[in-house]
């Protein structure tokens, strides 16, 4: 599926690889869905228009963790193609499960490191939207470096994006939220919408997600942003 990354890709990263069981479905689903809606990561820009056999508005959700907010946006919006990045296997392997079961062709999936897969194979302006929603915070300040969002990382989304194109983000933790919002609002290149949790549920029509849930069951704040690519 993946190669190892290049040596000059970076070595700080924002995720741990979990060693957790792999179902015998999911190890199915990895080695017989995989050529139907898998992207290999290379070193080379993907057409999107050939991965996915059509032009169309494109979103990347970015470690969609067990897929379940991915397939619920794709099945509702069947005009719009989504290109899942996730880092662990089980999650990937029940987002194919669940793609081949709902007969959905408007998903295809990456399996590699995010940032490599920006950097490496999406070429400047071709997104529409990114959604990341509930990365993890790093709560330790020692560990904050490990956090997704930092400025470089969105320098690069905005090349990403088009022009008017959206970014999408949620977490639970208050701290994080702080700072998504301090890195995105010193960015030049994005403008923050006005209504930040109605705009950016609206715009997607969120249900909640699996960590959203156990963080709202600890008591915690969610909090949703909505950046948009300025021209």
């Amino acid at each position: 599926m993946s190669e190892a990354p290049p040596p000059h890709f970076r070595t700080v990263r924002s995720y741990v690889r979990r060693s957790g069981r792999v179902t015998d479905s999911q190890a199915r689903a990895l080695s017989e869905y995989w050529p139907r809606f898998g992207l290999d990561f290379s070193l080379q820009w993907v057409d999107l228009d050939a991965l996915f056999g059509r032009s169309a508005l494109r979103t990347m959700e970015i470690g969609f963790g067990n897929g379940e907010q991915l397939l619920a946006r794709a099945m509702a919006e069947p005009e719009r193609d989504f290109l899942g990045v996730e880092v662990h296997r089980s999650g990937v392997g029940q987002l194919l499960n669940a793609a081949v079961t709902g007969a959905l062709g408007n998903v295809r999936v990456a399996c590699h490191d995010a940032i490599e897969v920006l950097k490496a194979q999406i070429a400047a302006a071709a997104l529409d939207e990114v959604q990341i929603l509930f990365p993890d915070p790093w709560p330790k300040e020692r560990h904050h470096k490990r956090r997704l969002i930092q400025p470089e990382f969105v320098e690069l989304l905005a090349t990403r994006l088009r022009s008017g194109g959206r970014l999408l983000l949620a977490t639970d933790w208050a701290p994080y939220a702080e700072h998504m919002q301090m890195i995105l609002d010193a960015c030049p290149l994005f403008e923050r919408l006005d209504t930040l949790a109605a705009e950016a549920r609206a715009a997607t029509a969120r249900s909640p997600t699996r960590f959203e849930r156990r963080g709202v069951q600890l008591g915690h704040a969610v909090s949703d942003f909505c950046y948009r690519r300025r021209g």
